[in-house]
């Protein structure tokens, strides 16, 4: 088998929450969540070029990311795990918008420990690679697995799930949310009764709420601003993750109105599995 050198132009795709309820807290101040994760057709770029000696390098093509971002953290771990002596440089084409609720960064991560695993040559399977990921933040197991799921727990509990295809509107206003500043704040719900995987077959794209949107809106009046612009146009909206971004289903023949200057509207579909599904063999 040939020694790869690149592994060029590979995706890493965004996720919507269908819906999000926070069930309950644990003694160490994690959430309990329960959400079906939905992974859809708009995602970032990466670049990897084989480095010797161990060097780890990033290079931002489209916008400045921090100095020590996901991709970096996660290139490191996997090499500190596996105890290669390759590196590795991350060129990314960041085309997701920051600090929408629509895990960008852990999808980036992902896609690097599942590239990483290929490019080094050093072919774990997804048990070895999942710890890791979750390490590095709780939604990075469900992009590693690459299926839309039921998730509970804190991220950490993953079923795969069959969603029908279908079509949404992205909108991510110009104002962002910090996840922490939601998670933090006093008037969030956190007793929500579980639900289960029958009550939201029945209907997938009508089912629940999300137990963020709330806060959200008092924090980032944009948040506001983009659910009344959707219901103005006669969609249910709903806000995904911790937010900003908002979306709702759309059919073949919805004509949106322009939103406000400087805000991101994407028309996306749905995706059945995650582009890499087979980069890694599945054992658990």
């Amino acid at each position: 088998m040939a020694v790869l050198k690149s592994l060029h132009n590979v995706p890493a795709p965004a996720k919507l929450n269908l819906f999000l309820h926070i069930t309950g807290r644990r003694p160490d101040g994690y959430h309990l969540l329960e959400s079906v994760f939905m992974l859809i057709d708009w995602w970032d770029i990466l670049h990897f070029d084989l480095l010797p000696d161990g060097e780890l390098q990033r290079r931002d093509l489209t916008m400045a990311l921090p100095p020590d971002d996901l991709c970096l953290r996660a290139a490191r771990l996997l090499q500190q795990a596996s105890g290669t002596n390759d590196g590795v440089c991350i060129s990314i084409e960041k085309r997701l918008p920051a600090q929408a609720g629509m895990g960008g960064g852990s999808s980036d991560a992902a896609t690097t420990l599942l590239a990483l695993n290929r490019l080094w040559g050093l072919n774990w399977p997804l048990s070895r690679l999942l710890p890791l990921g979750l390490s590095l933040g709780a939604d990075v197991p469900f992009f590693l697995r690459g299926r839309n799921a039921w998730v509970q727990g804190i991220g950490e509990q993953i079923q795969p799930l069959f969603l029908p295809a279908a079509r949404f509107a992205v909108l991510k206003p110009e104002q962002g949310l910090e996840t922490a500043l939601i998670f933090k704040d006093e008037a969030l719900i956190r007793d929500s009764s579980p639900a289960t995987m029958t009550d939201f077959a029945a209907r997938p794209y009508a089912f629940g709420r999300n137990d963020l949107q709330a806060v959200a809106r008092r924090l980032c009046p944009q948040v506001d601003q983009s659910l009344e612009w959707f219901s103005r146009q006669g969609l249910r909206p709903g806000m995904t993750g911790s937010g900003s971004a908002v979306f709702a289903r759309i059919s073949s023949d919805t004509v949106l109105s322009d939103p406000p200057a400087d805000w991101q509207l994407k028309l996306c579909s749905n995706l059945e599995i995650h582009p890499l599904a087979g980069w890694v063999s599945c054992d658990v």
